[in-house]
């Protein structure tokens, strides 16, 4: 139960940090990179962030993988 409780602590501090980075990212101003698709008429707003998912990824792999790497030192 110990091990357990670690983990959800962890991710309960993950999240904090990605829900304030988000707050932070709207007050700056961020709304997207180029190749992100933006469209917008009377009625219909779509956001595609294509490039924002793909910058995501390998920032989240990198991450993974030195906490991997740091765990099996």
């Amino acid at each position: 139960m110990l091990e357990v409780g670690r983990t959800l602590f962890f991710l309960g501090l993950v999240l904090l940090l990605i829900g304030g980075l988000l707050m932070l990212a709207g007050r700056v101003g961020f709304r997207g990179l180029p190749g992100d698709i933006y469209y917008e008429s009377d009625h219909v707003r779509v956001y595609i962030p294509i490039v924002s998912s793909l910058l995501l990824s390998l920032v989240l792999s990198a991450m993974l993988w030195i906490w991997q790497w740091l765990a099996n030192r």
